[in-house]
């Protein structure tokens, strides 16, 4: 470990590890969502309506991923396939209102976990956590050409 970019290389190993083991947890304390349904329909929500072609620009991951992930959430009645509100051929993927509740509620729970984590830090500490790791995702998003659209 004689460099940061070493140390970094550890640590985010074991955030990695860390996000895993705590996802079994909360579902069974009531979470719903797994990791793949929380994160599409995050996107989904911040972008509106998307296709399964747009999703898989904005992940890039295969159709054949992308059709089961979003079959699971049809059955789940996380989203609902509408026509393009644009008038395009394919059809598109909006979130339903108990999608949207079940979002919230993961996120909330995720949010409490972090509040509970860093409850010692300073809100200085927080905030810069918060603007590195911003940081850190942007410029990987920029070097893999897949931005994602934040708030």
């Amino acid at each position: 470990m004689d460099k940061p970019t070493h140390l970094i290389e550890f640590e985010t190993m074991l955030l990695g590890r860390h996000l895993q083991l705590g996802a079994p947890r909360a579902r069974r304390n009531g979470g719903r969502l797994d990791r793949s349904a929380y994160t599409l329909l995050s996107r989904i929500r911040m972008e509106g309506p998307m296709s399964i072609g747009q999703l898989s620009d904005a992940f890039g991951l295969d159709a054949s991923t992308l059709n089961r992930q979003t079959a699971a959430m049809l059955r789940a009645g996380l989203v609902e396939r509408i026509p393009d509100p644009e008038g395009g051929i394919a059809r598109k993927f909006r979130i339903t209102d108990e999608g949207a509740s079940s979002l919230d509620a993961e996120r909330a729970g995720n949010i409490s976990g972090l509040e509970k984590v860093m409850a010692g830090w300073s809100p200085d500490d927080v905030a810069a956590f918060a603007g590195y790791l911003t940081r850190f995702n942007t410029d990987i998003e920029r070097l893999d050409g897949r931005p994602w659209p934040r708030p």
